[in-house]
């Protein structure tokens, strides 16, 4: 049986991602930090974790992005995974004043949020703020989470589908110590930094065009070594030991202070 790591209590969105990758059973261990998740892989106590790294209303998730630049494990797999949001509680809509949950589920809820003229309290993870309000039982907390952990802390559903936008998804990335192998519909992450002087990553992205790969994606995050530098976090398509891709990394490379290869794994499609 495969073992992954993920950030949070049971019932949180990235165990319910977790399941939906694996064609077969997982035993999920949950873990309170992102570096947690990632140092369980590394250390061998699982074989796989998972990150989430952005979502379709509030995007990137910085935290996982400043992660993935230091671990040492693979990108193996991605998946996009629906986040259908749920008001959780113990007594009805119009008596809640303060809603617990994780920082990205209240901006993803904003909208309802402010409706209702309710205060926010972030906490660490979804299925956690669950938890947290069920500890507290006050009729005038709630908190926003999955159905599942509803049904995990069996705590009654106040309101569902709160999100902002009901087309909500969180691509979530699979990371081992193994690597995957090329299927031809892969995706490959790498990180860089560049020197700061014009025209740098213009002539990075230029590889891009010149060789008819499509970049997907485009990231920056500021390195935290030195101001105003920034370290670029780019997807696109292919894998790493295509001769075309290897070759256009080779290229790449020259043109970076540092090149990163996160991994090369089957693309996702939107389920």
């Amino acid at each position: 049986m495969k073992h992954v790591s993920f950030q949070g209590e049971r019932g949180a969105y990235s165990e319910a991602a977790a399941r939906s990758v694996f064609n077969e059973e997982i035993e999920t261990i949950p873990l309170a930090t992102f570096a947690d998740v990632l140092e369980n892989t590394s250390m061998d106590k699982t074989e796989y974790a998972i990150l989430p790294v952005e979502n379709s209303l509030e995007g990137s998730v910085g935290e996982s992005y400043d992660l993935l630049y230091s671990t040492a494990l693979n990108a193996t797999g991605e998946v996009y995974h629906r986040i259908e949001h749920c008001l959780i509680g113990v007594s009805k809509l119009d008596e809640i004043d303060t809603v617990y949950s994780h920082p990205q589920a209240l901006g993803q809820c904003r909208k309802f949020i402010e409706q209702h003229n309710m205060k926010t309290i972030p906490a660490y993870d979804t299925a956690g703020s669950v938890k947290i309000v069920k500890e507290l039982n006050k009729e005038n907390c709630a908190c926003i989470a999955s159905r599942a952990a509803s049904t995990i802390y069996n705590m009654p559903i106040i309101a569902e589908n709160i999100a902002n936008n009901l087309n909500n998804y969180t691509r979530f990335l699979i990371l081992s110590k193994e690597k995957s192998p090329e299927t031809g519909n892969d995706k490959t992450s790498i990180i860089f930094s560049i020197k700061h002087e014009p025209g740098s990553l213009h002539r990075i992205i230029e590889n891009f065009h010149k060789n008819s790969v499509n970049l997907t994606k485009i990231e920056s995050r500021p390195t935290k070594a030195n101001t105003w530098e920034y370290n670029f976090y780019v997807d696109f398509e292919g894998h790493e030991k295509n001769p075309q891709i290897s070759e256009m990394l080779d290229k790449i490379k020259q043109e970076t202070l540092v090149m990163k290869v996160l991994g090369s794994y089957p693309s996702a499609k939107l389920s």
